[in-house]
């Protein structure tokens, strides 16, 4: 604020801020007149009763919230399928806290079939899981053909 922008209120105040005030009974005057002041704010004393009667009561239990949301049954089905090194996979589906199926064997491809459908980033860890297994499988099956093998040729000697 400049010094040409300074009212008549502010140039009083100044002035009563530098000088001491020698009589004190103007200063209780005017306390005395701000605190009828505050205690008369209120211009119409039945309002606040007005509207303590206007409001309603709170009501019991959750408020109804209009909404044009359609409300949708939501179901809880649990379906856990769990699979095993060696490429055996089980599911079991749990309604709630009731079991429906427990301990059902899947085929390995239908569980990657499934993933594939469900979201991409379920397949790919599953498929990895899948191809693991698949590549341990794959070992017992070239070591068992290893042993049919030497089965085979001892068979052949006691036959001779």
């Amino acid at each position: 604020m400049t010094v040409d922008a300074m009212t008549r209120t502010d140039a009083v105040s100044e002035e009563a801020a530098t000088e001491a005030p020698v009589d004190s009974t103007p200063q209780a005057e005017t306390t005395s007149e701000t605190t009828e002041a505050k205690t008369e704010t209120p211009e119409n004393p039945e309002a606040p009763a007005e509207n303590t009667a206007e409001s309603p009561k709170p009501k019991r239990g959750r408020p109804k919230v209009a909404t044009t949301a359609k409300k949708t049954r939501t179901v809880e089905l649990t379906l856990t399928v769990t699979g095993t090194a060696d490429g055996e996979w089980q599911a079991e589906l749990k309604n709630g806290s009731k079991w429906v199926a427990k301990g059902l064997e899947i085929p390995a491809a239908a569980v990657s079939r499934a993933a594939k459908e469900l979201h991409a980033d379920l397949s790919g860890p599953i498929d990895e899981v899948i191809n693991a297994a698949r590549e341990l499988q794959a070992a017992k099956v070239a070591q068992l053909e290893a042993e049919l093998e030497k089965a085979k040729l001892a068979l052949a000697e006691l036959d001779a």
